[in-house]
């Protein structure tokens, strides 16, 4: 059943996103609370509306009693990468998340459903990466955290709604980070900085590409984007294309895996070690132990471009999957 929310309740929630202080947030959620319609098609709406004041209070609450808290748009990184997902209201990011992780965000059909950052880990080969779900980017209302939190990633994926003018959108979020000082940056293009600006690589994610019904959309909104910037179609709702979702965040990252050898015994295959594409030899000794580095003398490698076994120097340069046996 749809919400059906009258006009109130509209201009409350813009009330709500422009307060400041805890306090008046609280205020302001009550005062939309009060302006839904109790029918059925609101019940989870109104529900989480009310779990949003009561985690406010808990918040202002545990403020007044430790004098600072931190952070809720602060997340822990963890795993071979974090890559974020941003993007407007309802293009299906806390759905994507669900579908590629063990977490459960809210996921519903209004609008601003996300309010603070949720974490999940991804699996992809024999690492997890961690994607983080976003408040959606509006100019309506902006949390700077967001930003520090974007701007600090190792991976934007601008998530967009290929059933709604998905250019206009890539257009519109390109203009809020550019304000913030994040430029998206086609990957192909990826290593440009200045001291002004943050060049974040993108991979722009059409979800929503539920079958092939949709494909003429999704090769039109390619085309208009051009060769520069890579799309990915894909449905969060039916799974298309969520394997080679993990598969470019994976290439993206621009990592490799190199796995242990130690002397005389098996290979350990289950826990790699993940390195920046181009990492050498010392990089890899430096992640095992940081004594290693000092006392390392060679390696011998198993894997790409090498004869099994070949002994190297502390500056070979590792490929993904290279197996690696210290000489210290």
């Amino acid at each position: 059943m749809p919400a059906n929310l009258p006009p109130e309740y509209f201009e409350a929630d813009k009330r709500y996103r422009e307060a400041k202080t805890t306090e008046e947030k609280i205020s302001s959620l009550e005062i939309l609370y009060g302006t839904i319609p109790k029918h059925k098609g609101t019940d989870k709406l109104r529900a989480d509306i009310r779990r949003r004041i009561a985690r406010l209070k808990d918040e202002a609450q545990a403020h007044k009693h430790a004098g600072r808290h931190e952070s809720a748009f602060h997340i822990e990184r963890e795993g071979a990468g974090q890559a974020v997902l941003a993007g407007p209201p309802n293009t299906g990011k806390s759905s994507l998340l669900a579908a590629l992780t063990h977490a459960r965000p809210e996921v519903a059909d209004y609008p601003f459903t996300t309010w603070t950052p949720v974490p999940g880990m991804m699996p992809v080969h024999d690492i997890q990466v961690q994607l983080v779900d976003t408040p959606a980017l509006s100019r309506e209302h902006v949390e700077h955290a967001l930003f520090d939190l974007i701007r600090n990633a190792d991976l934007l994926l601008a998530v967009v709604d290929l059933s709604r003018s998905p250019s206009e959108q890539v257009q519109e979020m390109s203009g809020i980070l550019s304000g913030h000082r994040i430029i998206p940056l086609p990957l192909k293009a990826a290593g440009t900085e200045d001291i002004h600006s943050v060049y974040l690589p993108t991979l722009v994610v059409a979800n929503k590409n539920d079958d092939a019904t949709t494909d003429p959309n999704a090769q039109a909104f390619s085309a208009t984007l051009g060769d520069a910037w890579p799309v990915l179609p894909l449905s969060a709702a039916t799974g298309r294309n969520l394997d080679r979702f993990r598969l470019r965040v994976y290439d993206a990252l621009g990592i490799v895996r190199v796995y242990s050898k130690p002397p005389g015994k098996k290979p350990e295959m289950e826990s790699p070690f993940v390195l920046k594409k181009g990492g050498t030899v010392s990089d890899f000794a430096a992640k095992v132990h940081h004594d290693f580095l000092e006392k390392l003398h060679s390696a011998r490698i198993w894997g790409s471009g090498v004869r099994d076994g070949q002994l190297v120097g502390r500056d070979h340069v590792l490929c993904d999957g290279d197996v690696v046996e210290l000489k210290l």
